[in-house]
């Protein structure tokens, strides 16, 4: 038997895609413009993780452990320009519950090298009493012998 949805799950896609477009916008940033880092923390739950598993281990990191060495690559001028956003992505609710798997796309200038990457990211949601919020992110990005192409195939 097939998961039920909520009776409001298209009001909660419309809450997942908002919180994604916050967080995509509080970690993008143009040339001479700051990050806004700081407006990250309200759109987890407290012990909020984010999960980078693009190598052999897993990168895990609580919304502090995150933002931390992002600042200090900005305040180093070592970031200089950043833009990250969703492409696509596929929803589903039950309940109290949900996720979002999205087809990302990540561009920036760091040490003066250019960078496009594009991958996949999963993230979980969670409904608070203040409303929904991220549980926690995990992603991995695009590289040989891994390509979103691939997996849609």
């Amino acid at each position: 038997m097939s998961p039920q949805p909520h009776a409001d799950a298209d009001a909660a896609g419309a809450d997942f895609e908002r919180l994604l477009a916050a967080f995509f916008d509080a970690v993008s940033f143009a040339p001479g413009k700051a990050p806004a880092y700081g407006n990250i923390r309200a759109l987890f739950i407290d012990a909020g993780l984010l999960i980078k598993n693009s190598a052999a281990t897993p990168e895990i990191s609580t919304v502090d452990q995150f933002v931390a060495p992002r600042q200090a690559m900005f305040d180093a001028g070592q970031l200089t320009r950043f833009r990250e956003s969703e492409l696509s992505g596929l929803t589903e609710v039950f309940g109290n519950v949900g996720h979002r798997f999205s087809v990302y796309a990540k561009s920036g200038t760091q040490n003066g090298v250019s960078f496009d990457v594009q991958g996949m990211i999963s993230t979980q949601f969670v409904r608070t009493p203040a409303g929904w919020r991220i549980s926690a992110m995990a992603w991995d990005d695009e590289r040989p012998g891994l390509s979103i192409a691939e997996r849609n195939a």
